[in-house]
């Protein structure tokens, strides 16, 4: 489903790594394909596979080697967003864990040529990722959930 003709989000269903693999595949070869007009970004949601969060950490690695596999080094990225993500170095309940959670597990497959203009652009993708931790750290962990709540 192609959401705002340019954000693609892709439920999958798998139970198991390998499928999702296979779904990363298909979806990594269709992002490729697509021109960034038609869509451009991909959101890879597998809410019954890759559940424990060490299992999912450990798979970004397959995922990495399949972007290499395909060719597509230099083009596409993976980055990963999962329920109980949490940072190297944090505490399970650091609210700055946030900024990489999700619902469900989620794989979201970027173009590099987008990321390339938004930093040729401005934007400073560490300063981000600091704002953003900052502004969790000043909501706090009760803001946080009531904003998953409400």
């Amino acid at each position: 489903m192609i959401r705002s003709g340019r954000l693609r989000l892709e439920v999958c269903e798998a139970r198991a790594p390998g499928e999702v693999l296979e779904a990363l595949c298909r979806e990594l070869l269709l992002l490729a394909e697509l021109a960034p007009a038609e869509c451009e970004t991909t959101l890879l949601v597998h809410p019954w596979a890759l559940t424990d969060f060490a299992e999912f950490n450990e798979f970004l690695a397959d995922c990495d080697a399949a972007v290499a596999g395909l060719g597509l080094e230099g083009t596409l990225q993976v980055a990963s967003f999962h329920p109980q993500y949490q940072f190297a170095g944090t505490r399970p309940d650091d609210v700055g864990n946030c900024t990489n959670r999700s619902p469900y597990p989620t794989l979201h497959l970027l173009r590099e040529d987008s990321i390339a203009e938004a930093v040729d652009a401005g934007a400073d993708a560490d300063a981000i990722c600091d704002a953003n931790v900052r502004a969790l750290q000043l909501l706090g962990p009760g803001g946080w959930a009531r904003l998953w709540r409400d």
